[in-house]
């Protein structure tokens, strides 16, 4: 029996894009999702912030062939009429499945064992640093080992965090436990929920966490206007405290980043001790404790509290590095206001990201991200791949007419450092100084 196709418009669709009333289209097929955004392994923030649209792309990014035969159950049996393509989707979903077909996404090579090995000396020799030595300047140096270590445990959060590191997904959420939680302090659960969000909205001035800074920083003028964060659910508010700050933030920024981590540590509690559904809420909660038992032990293990302060600025600052990498991929990236939409994914990618350009053998200081690009479109490659991809990226952009940008370091921090001037300035009201206005 031929049971004919029912069809619903794009505009129809948008109507069902509540909490209570979630559907999405997926290659034309529209679904349902309102209860398993309740369950859903990336948390419920990306479905809602793509809600009442074709996702296929954001689908594609996200998740590996195998996920595609769980889609069924939410069919809702009808299809989109006016389902299109653009040609850059059309590209893109090439690429990934070329990729897909090459093992591309399952050939992570030896980077874990490579890791782990690291971060085993490194954090070796800072304890054996405290321990075995009475000297200050030993001291400090395994301030700044610890800082090192953090980076790079970072990265390896990163990657269990995109795609399954480990042999299993067991493995891999355990992995993600004492990665983030016990050796860094910083909740895997809290990194999942903001990093999620900001993939799919990236650099949505409000529904992006990793733009929203205020009272210490601002890249565009529109958050003078007191943006309500769709991630958080309240009010940016840019009252006189945060005017003062902003108008300074070009020369407050690399002291503000030596101590991120602090606002870091004060996000993993928050969220913890909310009424948020949490995976894995008990585990993560071991974990932190975890932390906060060996790194207050070992800093009490320094002789006098001068070099206990000092220990652990050193390792802040060191760590600092990677906040500032972290910001130069796109504070000064063209930003928006608004949701993300499911149907200009590679432009949007494309727009919000910067790449730092650098020798190959610095790959591993960078852990990756400084193909930002790159790993925002596909998400879920393992970081050995994406200096090989690169020159692929390079043309689908420049085929298409987008920006895709690559600056050394240094230019990123001054086009960084320029985007924050500007927006200063503007809140000084000194606008004839405010020049290029970014955003």
């Amino acid at each position: 029996m031929v049971t004919s196709k029912k069809y619903i418009t794009s505009e129809e669709l948008g109507k069902h894009n509540k909490r209570e009333d979630l559907w999405i289209s997926i290659q034309g097929k529209v679904y349902n999702v309102t209860e398993w955004a309740k369950e859903h392994p990336g948390g419920d923030i990306p479905l809602l912030n793509l809600a009442g649209q074709d996702v296929t792309d954001a689908f594609i990014a996200f998740h590996p062939g195998s996920a595609w035969k769980y889609l069924d159950k939410f069919f809702t049996g009808y299809h989109l009429a006016d389902y299109e393509v653009s040609d850059v989707s059309k590209d893109y979903r090439k690429l990934a499945a070329e990729f897909a077909k090459a093992g591309m996404f399952e050939k992570k090579g030896h980077i874990v064992i490579y890791s782990i090995c690291f971060v085993a000396l490194l954090l070796s020799a800072c304890v054996y640093g405290v321990l075995a030595s009475d000297k200050f300047s030993v001291h400090m140096l395994s301030g700044a080992l610890l800082g090192f270590t953090w980076i790079q445990v970072a990265y390896m959060g990163h990657d269990a965090g995109h795609y399954q590191a480990m042999s299993s997904r067991g493995w891999n959420k355990v992995a993600g436990i004492i990665i983030g939680n016990c050796i860094t302090g910083i909740s895997i659960a809290w990194w999942k929920w903001t990093h999620n969000a900001h993939h799919i909205a990236c650099n949505s001035l409000d529904y992006d966490p990793d733009l929203q800074h205020l009272p210490m920083l601002a890249v565009s003028d529109s958050f003078f206007q007191s943006l309500t964060s769709k991630f958080y659910n309240r009010k940016l508010t840019f009252d006189p405290v945060a005017k003062f700050f902003v108008s300074y933030q070009h020369l407050s920024y690399y002291p503000v980043m030596c101590v991120a981590r602090v606002n870091l540590y004060l996000q993993t509690l928050l969220l913890l001790c909310s009424k948020r559904r949490i995976p894995d809420r008990a585990l993560n909660i071991i974990g932190t404790i975890v932390f906060w038992t060996w790194f207050p032990l070992l800093v009490s293990c320094l002789p006098n509290w001068t070099e206990r302060v000092l220990f652990v600025l050193v390792s802040f600052c060191v760590c600092a590095i990677q906040h500032v990498q972290f910001t130069l991929n796109h504070f000064a990236a063209d930003v928006y206001v608004g949701p993300p939409t499911g149907n200009n994914w590679f432009e949007k990618q494309a727009g919000g990201t910067i790449d730092i350009a650098c020798y190959p053998w610095m790959d591993w200081f960078y852990g990756g991200l400084q193909f930002q690009l790159e790993h925002h479109l596909f998400p879920r490659l393992p970081r050995t791949h994406l200096r090989s991809i690169s020159p692929i990226v390079q043309d689908l952009c420049k085929k298409h007419n987008l920006p895709y940008r690559s600056l050394s370091f240094f230019e990123a921090n001054v086009a960084t450092l320029k985007t924050l001037k500007t927006a200063a300035f503007q809140a000084r009201g000194l606008l004839w100084e405010a020049v290029n206005t970014h955003g």
